[in-house]
């Protein structure tokens, strides 16, 4: 029961993780490459922060922001949201490196376009910017679930591994690693690659369906 808890836990965050990422990565991006504003290229420094911080480093700025003397008066440390945080935290800049590049190449000779036609802005979303997005948006999202999933340095501090309640999967195939239970690790890390390589194998065959589609 413990071991399953944990990768519910763990499967439930990471699906909640990214579907924040999904739409407050398309917004910073959207942000970063359509304005220009002051601060711009500090925001866009503070997006790879999650990928250049050592896990250690990573460890003691969510305990910092969220644990018990966080600035933001959010104390999560000990229960499930801790594993949500965590995830999020390591996960956001995938999708806004991912659709930063396609909002670039978009032509917006064809937005201007639409809008002449009497297109609101919403609509010429909607239907012309969002299609070019979504193969970006995909890949950002199943890769920021792909890390989720496996995340395992961010969960040590913030989370207190507290059992059925803020234990995450990763940590517990370390448990049954310090109990040489390996057979048991073995099999959560398992499913945990199964469920990792299902979700790049759906993005790999919609991106096949959407190039045949173009085509």
């Amino acid at each position: 029961m413990q071991t399953a808890n944990a990768i519910r836990l763990t499967l439930t965050a990471a699906l909640a993780a990214t579907a924040v990422n999904i739409v407050m990565g398309t917004l910073i991006a959207w942000v970063l490459v359509r304005d220009r504003f002051p601060g711009r290229r500090v925001i866009e420094f503070l997006i790879d922060i999650p990928f250049a911080l050592p896990s250690l480093v990573a460890y003691l700025v969510l305990l910092s922001l969220y644990g018990p003397d966080s600035p933001l008066g959010i104390n999560v440390l000990g229960t499930p949201y801790s594993v949500f945080l965590a995830i999020l935290f390591v996960t956001l800049p995938f999708v806004v490196r991912t659709v930063e590049p396609v909002l670039m190449e978009l032509d917006a000779d064809v937005e201007r376009a639409a809008e002449s036609l009497g297109a609101s802005k919403g609509a010429t979303f909607v239907r012309i910017i969002l299609p070019s997005l979504a193969p970006a948006v995909a890949a950002g999202a199943t890769l920021s679930f792909a890390r989720g999933v496996g995340e395992f340095g961010a969960l040590i501090l913030l989370t207190g591994n507290r059992p059925n309640v803020s234990e995450g999967a990763p940590v517990r195939i370390q448990a049954y690693i310090e109990t040489d239970n390996t057979a048991a690790a073995a099999a959560v890390a398992v499913l945990l690659l199964v469920v990792a390589l299902a979700a790049i194998g759906a993005l790999d065959l919609i991106s096949r369906r959407v190039a045949r589609h173009e085509g």
